[in-house]
């Protein structure tokens, strides 16, 4: 059988089994990678090359800082903060939302959840409500946001190595509005989505403040992580290393910090981390790498730029939805790398000015993701957060809030940059 049938199939099938087996998901992700090696559809070194270290690193370095970060009880007092302010506890639920977004301008996506996650789940906790859906609108504020900017998520520094966009350009490109704002007004509508999902949690919650402190330290770490990530972009512009060495320093400074100031073992620390997602993600990463090595992802390209022809207006409109469809279920990075010359080449075939095609394969392919539990980093992370606290997401529960949401985002977002760059 040839190579690209046997990785086609044991992706699929792999898929289809995260879908109807959710607790068996890591298993599942490790047996297919084993069965692409053993049948030499993938060699081991391509399987250890198809896997993102540095998102693996920031995961990693930055699972460690939250658990610590918890642990300082900063995260309790700031749920405490939000609740004494907000109106209600809609709007409680809706200002950690909009921080998520703020953090992931700035902040790989899977980093700001892991940063966030504490927060919610102490502010659920204070409140007595399930922490689930809370965890789904952090996980999609955030790849909505993440792509907002250069450094927030690795789409955006894939699309700014690409087209050679500085950090600026993200604003304003060539003397029009740009990613930043398209981006901007598809958070506006899809936040009246997150409005009507939390509308019921009305009551205001009267909260004893008894939260206290214990070190500040942690948070000085995770602001100084922040400092650094956003930093790094303009160094390893090809996000290819810095931002996980930075995480998985700050991870280790956290635990040496634990370990000699709180007397915490750190065997007994690292062993209750989340390593069957940390797994799983790398489970993932080689079974979509399997795809592209086949080609496939090649082939879906090519076959999506013969059925673009000359209309511009239907080439726009199949890049932006069929990459929201297949972001859905494939990861964004290695479909965005292959689409990303596609979209050039069918430009030039057009006349017209790439970054129409090239902005709305970036709404596209990032946005794309929210619509699944499995569709971006961040989601897995979120649900594996959540299976920790002893809460299953299910498909059909996710995708409840993801459809209407990433449907407004990316409608809203789109047609602006339509209207401001197919002229």
């Amino acid at each position: 059988m040839e190579k690209n049938i046997i990785s086609l199939s044991i992706f699929l099938l792999s898929y289809i089994l995260f879908v109807f087996l959710p607790n068996k998901r890591t298993h599942v992700a490790l047996a297919g990678t084993a069965l692409l090696v053993i049948t030499n559809t993938v060699s081991l070194r391509d399987a250890f090359f198809a896997v993102n270290w540095n998102v693996m690193g920031i995961f990693v370095g930055t699972l460690i800082l939250a658990d610590i970060f918890m642990e300082s009880k900063v995260p309790a007092y700031l749920a405490e903060i939000i609740v004494d302010k907000a109106k209600n506890t809609t709007w409680a639920i809706l200002l950690i939302c909009a921080l998520t977004g703020f953090v992931s301008a700035f902040v790989e996506n899977v980093a700001t959840v892991l940063i966030i996650a504490p927060i919610a789940l102490a502010l659920a906790k204070k409140l007595n409500i399930n922490p689930v859906n809370m965890m789904i609108a952090i996980a999609i504020s955030s790849n909505l946001q993440g792509t907002a900017t250069l450094i927030g998520d690795p789409p955006s520094m894939l699309l700014g190595g690409f087209a050679k966009m500085n950090f600026m350009d993200f604003f304003f490109y060539k003397g029009r509005p740009s990613i930043f704002f398209a981006v901007e007004l598809g958070a506006l509508t899809s936040f009246i989505v997150l409005f009507f999902v939390f509308r019921a949690h009305r009551e205001k919650a009267r909260l004893i403040p008894v939260e206290k402190v214990k070190t500040w330290v942690p948070t000085a770490i995770l602001v100084s992580i922040i400092l650094l990530l956003a930093l790094s972009s303009f160094f390893d512009t090809g996000f290819s290393y810095m931002a996980g060495i930075i995480c998985m320093v700050g991870g280790a400074i956290s635990v040496i910090w634990e370990k000699f100031v709180n007397k915490k073992s750190i065997v007994a620390g690292l062993k209750k981390l989340d390593w069957e997602t940390t797994l799983f993600l790398v489970g993932v990463f080689i079974l979509v790498g399997s795809i592209m090595l086949t080609g496939w992802i090649e082939t879906i390209s090519s076959y999506l730029s013969s059925l673009i022809g000359t209309n511009i207006f239907l080439g726009y409109i199949l890049i932006v939805f069929m990459s929201v469809i297949i972001s859905a279920f494939v990861d964004n990075v290695p479909f965005l790398a292959a689409m990303l010359p596609v979209a050039v080449s069918v430009s030039s075939k057009l006349a017209i000015n790439p970054s129409l095609f090239l902005f709305g394969l970036l709404v596209g392919a990032s946005l794309g993701g929210n619509i699944t539990p499995i569709g971006a980093s961040a989601n897995i992370v979120a649900c594996g957060i959540l299976k920790k606290e002893g809460h299953e997401v299910k498909f059909g529960q996710f995708m409840k809030i993801g459809i209407p949401f990433t449907l407004v985002a990316v409608t809203t977002a789109s047609i602006f940059i339509w209207l401001v760059w197919s002229k």
